[in-house]
């Protein structure tokens, strides 16, 4: 009986991802660039595939959130919908990706911003009974309570 390496098997496909910086998700959500957009563009619909995925950290998904609204001035729903595409593309592997629809569906919602969902989230699959804050704003999530 062959014996199943669960860590063998996981760095195989780690190997096998391209891990994609905040920058290159901006550039391919906003195409805003001449040169780099393009680029972007190529990359995650052309060299990517569900087999080789580009790997999306939530680090990265939230930097790449905080740009699209910080300096771009996304709405909520713009921010939701880029996230969705993200979600959405085949060729990209989101870590966490249950966890941050949830946090574009609170963000859809109105509920709160995205990175807070995005905890709130996170924090709830880990064992979390709550998420202590100070931020009075994220209290309308679900988990979150005033410290």
């Amino acid at each position: 009986m062959e014996r199943l390496d669960l860590a063998s098997d996981r760095g195989k496909l780690l190997r096998q991802m391209i891990g994609l910086d905040s920058n290159i998700l901006v550039r391919y959500l906003v195409q805003d660039d001449p040169v780099q957009s393009p680029k972007t563009a190529d990359v995650i619909r052309k060299s990517l595939t569900k087999a080789e995925p580009g790997f999306v950290s939530v680090v990265a998904l939230a930097e790449t959130v905080w740009v699209l609204e910080r300096s771009y001035h996304f709405t909520d729903s713009e921010v939701a919908a880029a996230v969705e595409e993200i979600l959405k593309t085949d060729a990209l592997h989101v870590e966490h990706a249950e966890e941050a629809f949830s946090a574009m569906a609170s963000l859809k919602a109105g509920l709160g911003d995205f990175a807070d969902a995005l905890i709130g989230a996170i924090d709830a699959q880990s064992g979390c009974s709550r998420t202590i804050t100070f931020d009075r704003k994220a209290l309308r999530l679900p988990g979150f309570e005033l410290l």
